[in-house]
C-alpha cells in the first residue's frame, strides 16, 4: 500500500538533527517559553519577511487570537461579519464564531478552489470588518485586487496559511506576509509540520502582536496580572526545536512536491478526471493534490484496491455540518460540488518516481 502520508519516512530524513534538537531541550530543563521558541519565532519571521511572529498551540488558536485581539483593540465587536470561503476547513469558521463574529460564506471558484473575489462586493455590509482568505490545498488565495478591495472598504485582511507554508506571489512575497495578520498551523501533516500540535501568528503590526502574545498567556503580560480574558496557548520548546530543524528544508521539500505534481499533471490522462487551474509554479506548494471525479467514491475504492491510499478534503462542507445547523439551508452549489467530487492523491517529498507512476497508472485505469 502506498500510504497517503508516511510521517515516519518524512521525519526520518532528519532524525539525527531532530534527536539532537530534542535532547538539547530535555537537557536544558526549560520546556516552555525558552530559547527554542524565541529562536523559531525569529527564524519564521525572517522566513516570512514579517516584523513579528507569535507562537501558539495550534492553527485554530492562531486565527482565534487574531480575531480576539482585534476585538480587544476595538477594531471589531461581537456581531460583526467576516468574509470567509465556504469550502474551507471548519477551523477557519470556528475561529470566527467562537469570537461571537458572523461568518459570511463566500463561494470559491470551481476551477481555482479558493475564494471567488468577484463575489465579495455584493456580500459586504456595514458590519463587515474583515476578509479571511484561505490558501487552501497550498494554492495561493491573494491578489493585488483583493488587497485593494480590503483597503477601500476598511477591512482587515487575514490569511489562513495553515496549508501553504513557503508559497509565494509572482513578485516573491510569501504567504503569511500578504495581509494584516496570518494564522499558521504546524500540525504534523502540514508542509512544515511539528511532532504534535503547534501554531503561530505573523504580522507587521507590533501592537497587534503584543495583544496576541498577552492573550495567549492567559491574558497576562505581567505575572499574576491579567489584562484580558485570554487562554493558555503555547508552543512548547520541543515543537519549536523540531520546527527549526525542518524549516531549513521547507523550500527543498516544496520543490519535491512540485516535481510530483508535475508528473501527475503530465501523466494522468483519464476523461473521468478533472484538475483545478494550474497556477504559476511558486504560487502552489501542493499541500494536497486534488482531483475531481463525479464517481469519486468509486474512484477511491478502485485506487485502494490498486494499493493507493487517498483522502477526501473534505467530505462535508462547513455549512452542512451539525454544529452549524443555522447554515444547513444555505445553497452553495459550487462548494457542494467541490466537496462531492474532490479526492486527494498522495503528494509528499518522499514519494518515489516508481510510486508516482504506479498511482498514475491506477488513476488512468479507472473506468
Amino acid at each position: 500500500m502506498i500510504k497517503f502520508l508516511p510521517l515516519d519516512k518524512l521525519n526520518g530524513r532528519y532524525s539525527d538533527e531532530i534527536r539532537k534538537a530534542v535532547l538539547r531541550v530535555v537537557e536544558s530543563g526549560r520546556y516552555l517559553t525558552g530559547t527554542e521558541v524565541r529562536g523559531f519565532e525569529y527564524d519564521y519571521s525572517e522566513f516570512t519577511q514579517t516584523g513579528n511572529c507569535v507562537t501558539c498551540a495550534s492553527g485554530l488558536d492562531a486565527l482565534w487570537l487574531i480575531l480576539r485581539a482585534y476585538i480587544e483593540l476595538g477594531v471589531m465587536e461581537p456581531g460583526d461579519e467576516v468574509l470567509v470561503p465556504a469550502n474551507t476547513f471548519v477551523a477557519s469558521i470556528l475561529a470566527i464564531t467562537d469570537n461571537g463574529l458572523k461568518p459570511v460564506l463566500v463561494e470559491p471558484g470551481l476551477s481555482t478552489l479558493v475564494i471567488d473575489e468577484r463575489q465579495l462586493e455584493r456580500l459586504i455590509t456595514p458590519r463587515t470588518k474583515a476578509l479571511m482568505t484561505v490558501h487552501l490545498y497550498g494554492r495561493i488565495s491573494w491578489s493585488g485586487e483583493m488587497a485593494d478591495f480590503c483597503m477601500k472598504n476598511g477591512l482587515k485582511l487575514i490569511e489562513d496559511n495553515a496549508q501553504a507554508h513557503g508559497c509565494m506571489t509572482l513578485n516573491g512575497r510569501r504567504t503569511g506576509s500578504l495581509g494584516d495578520a496570518a494564522g499558521h498551523s504546524f500540525y504534523p501533516g502540514k508542509n512544515l509540520g511539528a511532532l504534535g500540535d503547534a501554531g503561530a501568528v505573523t504580522t507587521d503590526d507590533g501592537i497587534l502582536a503584543d495583544v496576541i502574545r498577552t492573550l495567549a498567556n492567559y491574558g497576562s503580560s505581567e505575572k499574576y496580572l491579567f489584562r484580558y480574558c485570554g487562554r493558555n496557548s503555547r508552543m512548547d520548546e520541543i515543537q519549536a526545536a523540531v520546527l527549526r530543524v525542518k524549516l531549513r528544508y521547507l523550500d527543498k521539500d516544496n520543490e519535491a512536491r512540485r516535481r510530483v505534481a508535475a508528473m501527475y499533471m503530465e501523466g494522468i490522462d483519464n476523461p473521468l478526471i478533472n484538475f483545478p487551474d494550474i497556477l504559476p509554479e511558486q504560487s502552489n506548494v501542493w499541500h494536497q493534490f486534488p482531483i475531481f471525479c463525479k464517481r469519486r467514491d468509486e474512484l477511491q475504492e478502485h485506487l485502494y484496491c490498486k494499493g493507493v491510499e487517498t483522502l477526501i478534503h473534505y467530505p462535508v462542507p462547513p455549512h452542512k455540518q451539525q454544529c452549524y445547523s443555522m447554515f444547513n439551508n444555505l445553497s452553495l452549489p459550487v462548494t457542494e460540488k467541490i466537496h462531492a467530487t474532490e479526492l486527494s492523491l498522495p503528494i509528499n517529498p518522499v514519494l518515489t518516481e516508481k510510486e508516482v507512476r504506479t498511482i498514475i497508472d491506477a488513476v488512468n485505469g479507472f473506468s
